[in-house]
């Protein structure tokens, strides 16, 4: 009976053993694995690099002939200029201004400049000479967070508490930015500026627009002139209050008797009259801010400079892009003689 617990010790010693050479055998294959990854990786850099030195003087051929072309392409095309509008869309017209300029931009691209000097407002010539027109979201985090701080106030609480600033931001496109910022990329420095009277007027004459201001501008009135209302009766109030407490004031004294509580009141309800008086001016700016604001349907924050700035930049000429082509285009008829080679040569039986 004494030997019966030594028997199970053994056989739990033989048990760890075999499970801890299970999970030693499992890492060695998983980090044989991962060197045969990287000796895979290695092996191809390396035949990649073979390659690269068979073909050195054809490959450096191609770049230098591509750089060279690219140069005189550089030299023979026209320049380019760049010009910049930031506007301010207003009732909910970001929308339409993203579609009018996309059917610009799409008319530049096919090169139908009868059709984009219509469009436009511009002759034949000018039209041709826009080569790209488009328009993007113009926002920084400050302004972000601007328009969060607007979007929650028109929800209500349980919907505030679902949500937050970063979930807001996964959302965020650019139609929801304030500012958007319109480019022309044409070979006609004065184009742009030409253009902007349209490109504003393309988007303040649509009916549908026009009727949301008017309503706006109605409703602001409105509320100016209850403000203002209500600002002549608090004025009324407190004039009364100050009759009321000088007409106290003179009466004679009756004895030594004075009744704080009386006074008291009336001061607290002429101070409740100066901080409604407070609420009602900074409700007032505020109107005042936004009928400024949404004076136009669409606020043109910077115009289109009188003359494009031109574009410049290594990354967007020719002699840094064809050379690129060029040698991928050597290196893509390369690599299909080499894999034409191996497949002639290669046996499934080996």
């Amino acid at each position: 009976m004494a030997e019966q617990p030594a028997n199970n010790n053994s056989s739990d010693e033989i048990d760890l053993g075999q499970l801890f050479q299970l999970i030693g055998r499992g890492f060695q294959k998983f980090f044989n694995f991962i060197a045969s990854i990287f000796k895979g990786l290695f092996h191809l850099l390396i035949l990649f690099l073979l390659f690269i030195r068979k073909n050195f003087i054809i490959l450096t051929a191609a770049v230098v002939v591509g750089g060279v072309g690219g140069y005189f392409l550089d030299k023979a095309a026209p320049d380019k200029y760049v010009s910049k509008m930031v506007v301010e869309p207003n009732f909910n017209s970001v929308q339409q201004l993203y579609n009018n300029i996309d059917f610009y931009n799409d008319l530049a691209k096919a090169e139908d400049s009868i059709a984009l000097a219509a469009s436009l407002g511009i002759n034949d010539r000018e039209a041709a000479s826009i080569k790209k027109i488009f328009v993007d979201s113009y926002s920084d985090e400050n302004q972000k967070i601007k328009l969060f701080d607007e979007f929650i106030r028109e929800l209500d609480t349980t919907t505030i508490r679902a949500l937050d600033y970063e979930a807001y931001l996964e959302n965020f496109n650019a139609m929801d930015a304030r500012f958007h910022q319109i480019t022309i990329i044409s070979t006609n420095s004065y184009v742009a500026k030409k253009t902007q009277p349209t490109i504003v007027e393309s988007i303040s004459s649509n009916d549908y627009f026009k009727l949301q201001k008017e309503k706006n501008d109605d409703n602001l009135n409105l509320q100016e002139r209850i403000y203002t209302q209500q600002l002549s009766e608090i004025d009324s109030l407190q004039s009364l209050y100050k009759k009321v407490l000088v007409k106290e004031a003179d009466k004679p004294m009756q004895g030594t008797n004075i009744n704080l509580a009386e006074n008291g009141e009336s001061q607290n309800k002429e101070l409740a009259l100066i901080q409604e008086r407070d609420v009602l001016k900074e409700r007032l700016v505020t109107l005042n801010n936004e009928r400024a604001n949404k004076t136009s349907i669409i606020n043109v924050i910077s115009d289109f400079p009188l003359r494009g700035v031109q574009q410049k930049g290594i990354w967007k000429s020719y002699k840094f892009l064809l050379p690129i082509v060029l040698l991928g285009f050597i290196l893509g008829i390369l690599g299909i003689l080499q894999l034409n080679k191996y497949l002639k040569s290669y046996s499934p039986h080996k």
